[in-house]
C-alpha cells in the first residue's frame, strides 16, 4: 500500500471492520450460536434458519428507512464524522453486549443483534461516502478494492482466532461450551472493530459538503424532497440503484444464508467455519484482481462478470448436496463477493456529485439494504413452504438477471477529466 497516502490507507483500514463483522457475526458465528439458542428454547432447526432470514430483513429495512435522512444531513460540513462515530461506537458496543446473552434468550439476543446492525450499517453510510473526501475519481476501483481485499486480509486473521476458539471448545481441548465460545467471539470482534476504527477517525476529514445553515434538520428534508421532486435529472444515477437493487439481493443474501444453507445441508460447524476462513484467502486476491481489472476493461464490464458468476453459484447451488459442493459453491463466492461489492461502491461515487455524496449514498444504502430485505426474505419462505433452503438459493436467480439486464441501461461515466487527473498526481503526492 505504499502509493497510498495517510489519509486512503486510514480509510481502507475500516474495510477491515466492516468485513469482520460481516464475517463473524452475520455470516459465521452468530448463525450457528443463534440455531443453538432457538433450540435451546425449544425451536427446530428449520424454523431457526426462517427467523434467521426474517430478522435480518427487519434489521436491514430499519436502516434503509434513516439512511437516506442521515445522509442528507450529514452532508453539511462537520457532520459526516460526527454521525460515523456515532453509528460506530453503537455497533461496537451491542456487538459485544451479544458476548452476555443468556444461552435460551433468542429473542433478547436478536434485539441486540439489530440495533449493533444498525450500529454497523450506518457507519457504512458515511464510510462508503467518505470515498470521494479521500481520493479523485481515477483511483476509486483500485483503492475500493484494496479495501475490500485488506477486510479479507484481516479477516483471515480475525476469524481464524474466532473458529479456533470455537473448533478447541467443540474438541473439548479447551475447558468451555461452544456458546461461551461464540461469547467471546463477539467480543473479539468488538474490539477489533474498535482497533481499525480509530484511524479513519484521526486521520479523515470530510472535504466535500454544503456549507452550514440555520435548521439543518428542515433544510435537509426539503433538500431531500427536493432531490426526489428533480429525480428526473438524476436518470442514470437511478437507473444504476435499480440494477444495484437487484444484484446485490443475491449478494447479500448468499452472504447472509451461507452458513444456515450450510448446516441444513448437514455440515458440521467445524466444517463451515473451516470452508469459510478458506474462502477469505480466495476472495482476498479476487477483489485486487477485479480492481486491476476494471483499470483495462473499466468498472462496469466488470460488475458484468461478478453478476455472471453469482448466477451461476444460484444454479449450482440447488444440485448441492454434501460437503465437496459446499466447497466447491463457497471458492466460487470468494472470486466475486468483493469484487462486485468494491466495483458497485467505486463505480456509485463516480457518478454522484461529490458536495452530496453523503445524501446520494444515503439512497445507495437504502437499494442495498431494502435489498437485504428481499433476498432473506425470499429464501426463508421458499424454505418454510418447501423445507429446503436449496430452493431458496435458486430462486434468487432471477434477482441478478434483472439486475444485469438494467445495468445496461446504465450510461458509462468513466472518463476523466484533465483537473480530475490533476488531482490523481497531487494525491500521490501527498
Amino acid at each position: 500500500m505504499s502509493k497510498y497516502n495517510k489519509i486512503e490507507k486510514s480509510w481502507i483500514l475500516y474495510d477491515c471492520t466492516i468485513s469482520t463483522y460481516s464475517m463473524i457475526i452475520i455470516t459465521a458465528i452468530l448463525p450457528i450460536y443463534f440455531r443453538m439458542v432457538f433450540t435451546n428454547a425449544g425451536g427446530s432447526t428449520v424454523m431457526s434458519t426462517s427467523y434467521w432470514g426474517y430478522i435480518n430483513s427487519i434489521s436491514r429495512l430499519i436502516i434503509a428507512i434513516a439512511a437516506p435522512i442521515l445522509g442528507t444531513i450529514a452532508d453539511y460540513k462537520g457532520y459526516k464524522m460526527k454521525f460515523f462515530r456515532v453509528f460506530c461506537i453503537l455497533g461496537i458496543v451491542f456487538t459485544a453486549m451479544m458476548g452476555v446473552v443468556p444461552d435460551s434468550s433468542w429473542i433478547l439476543l436478536m434485539v441486540i443483534f439489530v440495533v449493533s446492525t444498525i450500529g454497523n450499517s450506518g457507519s457504512n453510510i458515511f464510510y462508503d461516502a467518505f470515498i470521494v473526501d479521500v481520493t479523485p475519481k481515477p483511483k476509486m476501483d483500485m483503492l475500493s478494492s484494496i479495501g475490500f481485499a485488506a477486510g479479507y486480509l484481516g479477516n483471515i486473521l480475525a476469524f481464524a482466532i474466532c473458529m479456533s476458539i470455537v473448533i478447541l471448545a467443540q474438541m473439548k481441548i479447551i475447558p468451555i461450551s461452544i456458546g461461551v465460545a461464540c461469547k467471546i467471539d463477539f467480543v473479539i470482534t468488538a474490539v477489533w472493530c474498535t482497533i481499525f476504527s480509530l484511524p479513519i477517525m484521526k486521520n479523515v476529514k470530510q472535504v466535500y459538503g454544503i456549507e452550514r445553515e440555520p435548521n439543518i434538520v428542515r433544510n435537509s428534508f426539503k433538500r431531500l424532497g427536493s432531490t426526489f421532486k428533480h429525480i428526473k435529472s438524476h436518470k442514470n444515477i437511478v437507473t444504476f440503484l435499480i440494477a444495484y437493487f437487484f444484484f446485490i439481493d443475491g449478494v447479500n443474501t448468499i452472504i447472509t444464508m451461507a452458513t444456515s444453507f450450510g448446516a441444513d445441508l448437514g455440515i458440521t460447524s467445524t466444517t463451515l467455519l473451516i470452508v469459510l476462513l478458506a474462502t477469505q484467502f480466495v476472495a482476498f486476491p479476487s477483489a485486487i484482481i477485479f480492481g486491476k481489472l476494471s483499470q483495462k476493461f473499466r468498472g462496469k464490464k466488470m460488475l458484468y462478470v461478478g453478476i455472471i458468476i453469482y448466477s451461476i453459484i444460484c444454479i449450482y447451488a440447488n444440485f448441492i448436496h454434501n460437503t465437496l459442493g459446499f466447497w466447491i459453491l463457497a471458492m466460487l463466492v470468494g472470486t466475486s463477493q468483493g469484487g462486485i461489492q468494491a466495483l458497485s461502491r467505486s463505480y456509485f461515487g463516480k457518478l454522484i456529485p461529490r458536495e452530496k455524496s453523503n445524501e446520494f449514498f444515503g439512497f445507495y444504502n437504502i437499494f442495498g439494504r431494502f435489498a437485504a430485505i428481499l433476498g432473506p426474505f425470499m429464501v426463508a419462505v421458499a424454505t418454510q413452504v418447501t423445507g429446503k433452503s436449496s430452493n431458496g438459493i435458486f430462486s434468487i436467480l432471477i434477482l441478478f438477471i434483472i439486475g444485469g439486464i438494467v445495468l445496461t441501461r446504465v450510461s458509462s461515466n468513466e472518463s476523466y477529466s484533465s483537473e480530475e487527473e490533476l488531482n490523481l498526481d497531487m494525491s500521490e503526492n501527498v
